[in-house]
């Protein structure tokens, strides 16, 4: 605990909010909103409504895992009247959906749903009320950066309805494929899925670029007095750093998806090299590309942005840890630091994702030695199962042998899946009665928990058994015809596995149900907040109306002490909030100090 009181130099102070505002009508407030609040909702309730939509494509991918070739019941010969003939005739999946299917949910989770979710719908809600701001620095252009979001979502989903279906490339959309893929008669030079695909990315990107231009300038520029560095909440920092992730690591990428649209529509070979033959026919470009300058790019994007999506979730968890268990964060500036490292490692490991493309020795050796190092910091923030099975990986020549396995999706799994969405889930009963001003409920809340957490790692754990069988992670038909596949382990072949797998995906569908009924009812129908602060928490965002009205804050409030003072001594409660003065009695008393005494 700081003993002084001095106010930060550096932050605004804000005017007083006490005087009224005009209520805004339903457009104004919920279309054009350049609220922080109100944005954050959009944000969050659109992420998850792609979340659950690309959980659905899962499901999908699950039923041909399982049972391949055969067709799905009751649901299978709609989807294929909706989406097309190429989709699924008489019930039955296509290899090319399933390609779509799989390159779609990938996408959809990651840049649809928990960046958004993690990052701009918490972020935007939250991290001005905890540093004591009346909204984001620059509000329209966070309405721009939803609306850049929602419009890139749209486009993703056009693209499952245009001729051919949606992109069947990957979510990583490698080269030459990608640029190949979705091309000659009975495709629309623009309106097909791939294109499609790379459109609707720049708006994502761009989209997240001006949301973390917001985010750094709102936390620079707009702490209350008094909220030093060293007094931010842990969640704050963590937004911090992912917003420099975002900031740096995603120009690269939508450069280099430009790039690859030009390659598409106007024969340029940014990435496309000569000598390649397609259907026994050699392929007329100019040549000169670079295959692997398109990983390049992605990967150094692609692993920053396995911390945009974590270090949201870490914060979360750390805010929820520290007031349920009633006691100060432990280590708070060594997670702060950690947090620095990560953010700064993340940068400098992305090749590990490229062992198979060749590389040199000298620079395999380096690669490896920075993956290593990224665990140190991971392990005082704890990564849990999905961090220890990355180790492996990080080794070139374990990962000759599990790359593109189910290894890898296991690993990749319980990083983002138990890590990153569970912390949303607890995030959204966290501050669900600030924003609404009422609880969730807690029964109800604990019937969506327990099914979820069983299930994920039925999905996930025999994955890691499959992964070292051999098995693929890209097999249409379930590794049913591969030998390799065929293995036992633990009374099952790979390929069998695929059934109880499938099974606790779709339980886990259903188990999302009571969440959704829980969410939408308690919003008008949940028990009402007796005061501001529910869960006698310590941050500034507790001390703001709830919900918090235009401003924020009926009086600018200033922070004298540290985010997480729980249980000091002498205090009659067990918490002591931010904007609490320091009271004389928590001073430290100087020592006397002791007597020289001169003897002859």
């Amino acid at each position: 605990m700081e003993a002084t009181t001095h106010l930060d130099p550096q932050a605004t102070h804000h005017p007083s909010h006490e005087h009224e505002h005009h209520e805004l009508g339903f457009i104004r407030k919920w279309i054009f909103a350049t609220d922080h609040k109100v944005i954050g909702i959009q944000y969050g309730v659109t992420g998850l409504i792609f979340l659950f939509f690309g959980f659905s494509l899962m499901m999908l991918m699950r039923w041909q895992l399982a049972y391949p070739g055969q067709a799905l019941p009751i649901i299978g010969n709609a989807i294929g009247k909706f989406l097309g003939p190429g989709s699924m005739p008489d019930g039955k999946m296509t290899s090319e959906f399933y390609n779509s299917l799989g390159a779609m949910h990938g996408t959809i989770m990651i840049f649809l749903g928990v960046v958004p979710v993690a990052f701009a719908a918490f972020g935007n809600f939250v991290v001005p009320l905890q540093i004591g701001a009346p909204d984001m620095t620059f509000p329209k252009i966070n309405a721009a950066s939803f609306w850049a979001f929602f419009v890139g979502g749209v486009i993703m989903l056009v693209s499952f309805f245009v001729p051919g279906g949606a992109a069947k490339g990957g979510w990583t959309s490698y080269t030459p494929l990608a640029v190949i893929a979705d091309h000659g008669q009975g495709f629309n030079p623009i309106f097909n899925g791939q294109t499609l695909w790379l459109v609707g990315f720049i708006f994502l990107i761009t989209s997240s670029l001006l949301g973390a231009i917001n985010f750094i300038t709102t936390i620079i520029q707009l702490r209350a007095p008094g909220l030093t560095w060293m007094r931010l909440p842990f969640f704050v920092w963590a937004q911090f750093v992912t917003a420099f992730l975002l900031l740096l690591a995603f120009p690269p990428l939508e450069s280099a998806i430009i790039m690859q649209l030009m390659d598409r529509v106007a024969s340029t070979s940014f990435f496309m090299p000569s000598g390649l033959v397609v259907n026994g026919s050699p392929l007329h470009v100019s040549g000169g590309g670079s295959p692997l300058l398109w990983q390049h790019l992605f990967w150094f994007l692609g692993h920053p942005e396995v911390y945009v999506l974590i270090l949201p979730g870490m914060g979360i968890v750390a805010e929820i840890i520290a007031n349920n268990s009633r006691k100060p964060l432990w280590g708070y500036k060594s997670l702060v630091f950690a947090v620095l490292v990560l953010g700064f490692l993340s940068f400098v490991v992305w090749a590990h994702h490229m062992w198979l493309t060749g590389m040199g020795t000298a620079v395999s050796a380096f690669f490896q030695t920075t993956t290593l190092i990224i665990s140190i910091p991971s392990v005082i923030i704890l990564f849990g199962i999905g961090g220890l099975t990355g180790i492996p990986l990080a080794f070139n020549s374990a990962d000759l042998y599990l790359h593109d396995t189910y290894y890898v999706i296991a690993h990749f799994h319980y990083i983002v899946a138990p890590g990153t969405i569970f912390a949303l889930f607890a995030g959204i009963y966290y501050w669900f009665p600030k924003a609404t001003g009422r609880m969730m409920n807690e029964f109800w809340g604990k019937v969506h928990f327990w099914p979820s957490l069983i299930c994920m790692n039925v999905i996930f754990l025999p994955m890691f058994l499959q992964g070292m069988l051999g098995m693929h992670r890209r097999w249409y038909d379930g590794g049913q015809g591969w030998n390799i596949a065929s293995e036992h382990v633990w009374g099952l072949s790979g390929f069998q596995w695929n059934t109880p797998i499938s099974i606790a995906a779709w339980v886990m569908g259903l188990a999302q149900i009571p969440f959704i009924i829980n969410f939408a009812h308690s919003i008008w129908g949940g028990k009402k907040v007796e005061n501001d602060n529910p869960w006698d928490a310590t941050t500034l965002e507790w001390t703001a109306p709830s919900p918090p009205g235009h401003g924020n804050f009926i009086k600018a409030p200033a922070a004298y002490r540290g985010p997480y003072e729980y249980g000091l001594p002498r205090r009659g409660k067990d918490y002591t909030m931010q904007n609490e003065p320091i009271e004389a009695s928590e001073r430290k008393r100087p020592r006397p100090t002791p007597e020289v005494v001169l003897r002859a």
